[in-house]
């Protein structure tokens, strides 16, 4: 491996990680871990470890394999078929988005008091 690859490689899991710590996702990379949810729907562990190969090899942004590599952790302890219902990580993005949306702050008060 050259250190031009190495470096690139070497960024990319970079870019890996920042995209699985918890921050306000973008518009366009919520609708990425949207599409690999919907895709992930119904495989089991070895379908979502083949297609978190498939993104990686692929180049795939970011936010995508950080969710195929969420997804495949999550299938690893599950033992069952994937599915957004049954996901603690994705249940808690909802409930988040629900009591933003519903005007609650972080600090548990809400902004129309």
């Amino acid at each position: 491996m050259t250190h031009r690859s190495e470096t690139a490689t070497a960024e990319a899991v970079e870019a890996v990680e920042a995209a699985a710590e918890p921050h306000d996702p973008a518009p366009g990379e919520r609708a990425a871990r949207d599409r690999v949810r919907a895709e992930a729907t119904g495989m089991r562990h070895h379908e979502a470890e083949d297609a978190l190969e498939a993104a990686r090899k692929a180049g795939a942004e970011p936010a995508v394999v950080a969710e195929w590599q969420r997804i495949e952790e999550h299938l690893a302890d599950h033992g069952g078929p994937y599915a957004p219902e049954s996901d603690p990580y994705v249940q808690g993005q909802l409930t988040a988005r629900s009591h933003h949306a519903d005007g609650h702050r972080d600090d548990g008060h809400r902004d129309d008091l």
